[in-house]
């Protein structure tokens, strides 16, 4: 079944969604969309040939769902018109500005009873996809998401702005409340922190750390997830997948094996290199296909508007952490 569709937002990412939602004209059908910016909004309608609105109301009026790509700010005021009139909402990462922002969103959606999915664009990102088989209760998890500085995203600090996605990879995979949060963070060209790091501590024992900067000289993305007898690492940025596991070793080894020798008394282990193949996806269309299925079977997203509320409960506690640490 199609579903019209309109997009909020015509910014670098509202352009890239209304390009893959062309693409997939078998699930969508789109209306148009509609930004304040009406230079811009020429500009892209020529561009894609898709119809510019001269108001969200009236955009709102015509669709089955929105996307909502805006910027941060107007989240939760663009998200909040199309859900109270019923319609099924996709926003972008992250879920609204502030808590009371998510809270309410929260809300609405029930009252509403529609389909809200929030864009934590990794959770589809092939090699982390692959790598859920591998995963399993890790212990210490280890993440570094570094960009170069675009003044795109500045209207929010960084944790917001790019951190937000490990918080909710990590979220994810724990699955546990987070009893003790540890922060600090630095504003280098923007108003707000530019460079944070975190340290997360779960109820069952897990530690992760965090580190997240918009000022670097180069992209990073990886994370690296350590568990009895193997350790994961997760290539976002290049969507590669290597996994180090441990054995013991039985009888006599190959020459060409790599043994660990723990000592004279203990067992000696041997350890295992692969490098799965990543099977190419586009992680945004995987995203909005599954926004989708979730409407058609009227099931939770895969990423829900309680694992986008999750995602900001934290986020927010390294805000305040940050700022205790910054005031002394």
């Amino acid at each position: 079944m199609k579903y019209k569709i309109g997009v909020a937002g015509a910014g670098h990412l509202g352009k890239i969604h209304i390009r893959i939602i062309k693409e997939l004209g078998e699930l969508y059908d789109l209306v148009g969309f509609y930004d304040s910016n009406i230079e811009l909004s020429d500009k892209v309608s020529k561009e894609f040939g898709v119809r510019s609105f001269d108001s969200l109301e009236e955009l709102i009026s015509e669709v089955d769902c929105l996307d909502v790509v805006t910027a941060t700010l107007s989240h939760f005021s663009v998200s909040k018109k199309a859900i109270q009139s019923r319609k099924h909402v996709f926003i972008e990462k992250p879920l609204s500005e502030t808590l009371e922002e998510a809270h309410s969103l929260q809300s609405l959606v029930q009252e509403a009873d529609v389909i809200a999915q929030v864009g934590h664009v990794e959770r589809f990102n092939p090699a982390f996809v692959a790598a859920q088989g591998y995963i399993d209760r890790p212990m210490f998890i280890e993440t570094h998401r570094l960009a170069q500085f675009n003044p795109r995203g500045t209207d929010v600090p960084v944790v917001l702005d790019l951190m937000i996605h490990d918080i909710d990879v990590i979220l994810s995979i724990v699955k546990s409340g987070v009893k003790k949060v540890s922060a600090s963070g630095v504003s280098v060209i923007s108003e707000t922190h530019d460079i944070a790091n975190a340290r997360l501590d779960f109820d069952n024992g897990c530690v992760a750390n965090l580190t997240a900067s918009r000022i670097s000289l180069k992209n990073m993305r990886k994370t690296r997830f350590f568990q009895r007898d193997a350790y994961i690492s997760v290539d976002f940025l290049d969507k590669k997948l290597e996994v180090f596991k441990m054995e013991e070793v039985k009888g006599e080894p190959d020459p060409f094996d790599l043994i660990l020798d723990l000592g004279s008394n203990k067992t000696k282990k041997k350890i295992l290199i692969d490098k799965p193949d990543i099977e190419e996806s586009n992680a945004i269309k995987e995203e909005l296909m599954s926004f989708h299925q979730s409407i058609i079977n009227h099931s939770e997203p895969p990423v829900s508007i309680e694992d986008g509320l999750n995602a900001m409960i934290v986020a927010h506690q390294i805000l305040d952490e940050m700022s205790k640490v910054y005031l002394q």
